[in-house]
């Protein structure tokens, strides 16, 4: 009998149990960009068979994808054969036991919103701030203990924070909204910024403020639509 939606999904999320393998997804993810067998062994400390054959599981599951690519500038005779190179992909996981559908109820509401009187979106982008504040305690003072109360805080919210560029920014590489922003772009974006913006002023960070970063080519397929500046 074939297996249920549900059912693949639990046994692709079982599929992480594994210690190395959740490893090797973590690092995968993190990377944004194409990662070979032998930089994903090293990183993780295991061999590079061992490497292959959890990230070769990850791909059976729809957690990875594939390409291949020459990694040296060599051609021709003696080249060897373009390396497989992995990368996370696309696939989004969300089970709830007994089944919920909290998205769908997301869309719903963010449709009436969009369409709603503008008194309706002022709420919302009020809410969304109170929503941020009441993520954090409460702060004063800021310095590194609140940066890092920061990180920790947008970790666990799915934003996947980056570590401070040079230039002062803290770019999000991944969107928890993704579903909501595809279809409502410009109320969930709104959203978004003033749900940063309550987080802020809940942690008081001292000098970072959220800023709205439009699409462009610098900006990573699924990232934010957020960015944090610290200077």
């Amino acid at each position: 009998m074939a297996a249920t939606a549900l059912e693949r999904q639990i046994a692709t999320i079982a599929s992480l149990h594994d210690p190395v393998r959740r490893a090797l997804y973590r690092y995968v993810s993190s990377r944004r960009r194409d990662v070979g067998r032998d930089e994903a062994a090293r990183a993780v400390r295991i061999s590079r068979a061992l490497a292959a054959f959890h990230l070769n599981k990850l791909v059976g599951h729809g957690l990875l994808e594939t390409s291949y690519r020459r990694l040296t500038a060599r051609r021709g005779p003696g080249a060897g054969r373009p390396a497989k190179l992995y990368r996370r992909s696309d696939l989004e996981l969300d089970v709830t036991l007994p089944a919920r559908r909290y998205e769908l109820a997301g869309r719903v509401l963010a449709r009436a919103v969009t369409a709603a009187p503008p008194s309706a979106r002022r709420a919302l982008l009020r809410a969304a701030r109170d929503a941020g504040r009441a993520l954090v305690r409460n702060g004063g003072g800021g310095g590194p203990r609140r940066r890092n109360e920061l990180s920790t805080v947008l970790t666990e919210c799915g934003y996947a924070p980056a570590p401070a560029r040079r230039d002062g920014e803290i770019r999000l590489h991944n969107c928890p909204f993704g579903a909501l922003a595809a279809e409502c772009q410009p109320l969930i974006c709104e959203m978004n910024l003033a749900l940063l913006r309550g987080v802020l002023a809940g942690l008081n960070p001292r000098g970072v403020r959220a800023v709205f970063r439009p699409s462009g080519p610098s900006r990573e397929p699924g990232s934010c639509c957020v960015l944090l500046r610290t200077r």
